[in-house]
């Protein structure tokens, strides 16, 4: 039986609505910041829903992840709405963080995405709070820290894994490695092969899953989360990927080769998972064609409510600081 077969209907097209949402939205952004109707600059998802569709999947409305700088993937994923996460791009009080975050830092603490930390590696350190305040609290809940390749070489990436580790807290490292860091490639500075290599320092399992396959990811989040919730500790999980733009809205990616791009474009996660669904019978073309054509009519609609929404005032931005 493939592993694919073990998920439920409901759960498979669950997952491929979710990575069709985050590509529709990233795409229809992208357009919107080149027009100059959002302030500030993006990191965008595309490539990569995968790991966040499979994932958050697996994850209840009570359980918490820590973001990225590249954020959006994370947030549709995990439930912020469409509305609140469009009105913070642009900058409007109904915001999901009332427009005092914006693209780097959108969450929505009442589904489970604290703000996003843009800091690179910033997340894994809070990740691992969250997890030890779930274990001393009794809490069933389970913590995943989604990072890139670029943050497993900081302090706050070993530091954060070894207290998970110590003290078997309930959490999931999410290592999305897309193979750079901004425009330098991983070869450059690590000489392992995988992140995931790394668990074996820490006593904890470190697993490397095909971060373009939708099913795979779910399999294996599955398996780590369950090993959380149970009390059992952390897992490395490094999902292989590729993003298929820039780091950010002006990187070209002229380090990055033709062929390159070629082999990883091939291996899209969207239409890699509509292929298979389709072969085995859960899903249609013409189902497809609904789904994309309603996330479509959804995002008009929050566009239209993010532009519709009230600014802040000055004085709002006294509200709900605490440091």
């Amino acid at each position: 039986m493939s592993d694919e077969m073990k998920i439920e209907k409901g759960k498979l097209i669950q997952m491929y609505t979710t990575m069709v949402r985050i590509r529709q939205f990233e795409n229809r952004v992208y357009l919107l910041f080149l027009q100059g109707e959002m302030p500030g600059t993006i990191h965008l998802y595309q490539g990569e829903e995968a790991i966040a569709a499979g994932v958050c999947a697996n994850l209840t409305k009570e359980d918490l992840i820590t973001s990225t700088h590249r954020p959006h993937g994370h947030a549709i994923a995990k439930g912020v709405s469409f509305k609140s996460l469009m009105a913070e791009l642009f900058a409007k009080k109904t915001g999901c963080c009332e427009a005092k975050g914006g693209s780097m830092h959108v969450g929505d603490i009442d589904v489970g995405m604290v703000p996003a930390i843009a800091i690179v590696g910033g997340g894994i350190p809070v990740a691992t709070g969250l997890a030890l305040a779930c274990k001393m609290m009794h809490l069933k809940r389970v913590v995943v820290s989604f990072f890139g390749d670029g943050a497993s070489n900081t302090g706050a990436f070993h530091e954060g894994i070894n207290m998970g580790s110590i003290w078997d807290l309930p959490i999931v490292y999410v290592c999305e490695n897309n193979l750079y860091g901004a425009s330098t490639h991983v070869s450059k500075v690590m000489k392992i092969k995988d992140v995931a290599q790394r668990a074996i320092s820490y006593g904890i399992p470190g697993k490397v899953v095909d971060g373009n396959d939708v099913f795979a990811v779910y399999e294996a989040s599955r398996e780590a989360i369950l090993r959380a919730r149970e009390g059992k500790g952390p897992t490395l999980l490094e999902c292989k990927t590729y993003r298929r733009g820039g780091h950010s809205r002006s990187d070209a990616c002229r380090y990055r080769s033709k062929e390159e791009e070629k082999f990883w474009l091939s291996k899209d996660p969207i239409s890699r998972a509509r292929e298979r669904l389709i072969n085995m019978g859960i899903l249609t073309s013409q189902k497809a064609k609904e789904i994309e054509d309603r996330v479509k009519e959804e995002i008009e609609e929050a566009i239209e409510y993010a532009r519709c929404s009230p600014s802040p005032k000055p004085e709002d931005t006294l509200s709900n600081v605490f440091a």
